[in-house]
């Protein structure tokens, strides 16, 4: 499987009413799952919409990368343990990535193989993925937090794949 189709590409650029965005097209308000979770619920949902699809089909990969993580829930959890002595459940929980993925799945009502990684090489993480993906196929995002959020996500397919939908 050399050759890949992309089905979809949203864009990094996060625009300022994302939030409604997301909200409006969700059946239900996302809770207790924090900005960076939030972020990749939105990029993922537009990509998703933008290539037709109303969840990933069973089979598909979803990979999650991230230079950082969920850096604003980590520090609100260690501001806590400083100040309480230990974090607030949800402040922890928003804290730790898979969280992240269980919210994508269940927000897309999806389950199949779900991952997060650390990494600054998108193209190579890339690679990797399409190498251990089926004819499904692959929801790629990379998402950040910081003065300008960022939430870049590929829906991909091998070329000979034909998806049933």
């Amino acid at each position: 499987m050399n050759t890949w189709r992309t089905l979809a590409h949203h864009d990094a650029a996060v625009p300022d009413d994302w939030r409604e965005r997301l909200i409006a097209r969700l059946p239900e308000r996302p809770r207790r799952i924090g900005l960076w979770a939030e972020l990749a619920l939105h990029g993922a949902r537009t990509c998703l919409d933008a290539a037709g699809e109303d969840t990933l089909p069973p089979g598909a990969l979803l990979c999650v990368a991230s230079l950082r993580g969920p850096v604003e829930a980590t520090r609100a959890a260690m501001a806590e343990r400083a100040t309480r002595g230990s974090p607030m459940p949800f402040t922890f929980l928003q804290s730790q990535p898979s969280q992240m993925l269980a919210a994508l799945c269940q927000h897309l009502h999806w389950g199949g193989d779900a991952r997060f990684v650390l990494s600054r090489d998108t193209q190579a993480l890339l690679r990797l993925v399409q190498l251990e993906c089926g004819p499904a196929g692959l929801l790629l995002g990379r998402v950040d937090e910081g003065a300008v959020p960022h939430s870049e996500w590929w829906r991909m397919v091998p070329g000979d794949a034909e998806l049933r939908g």
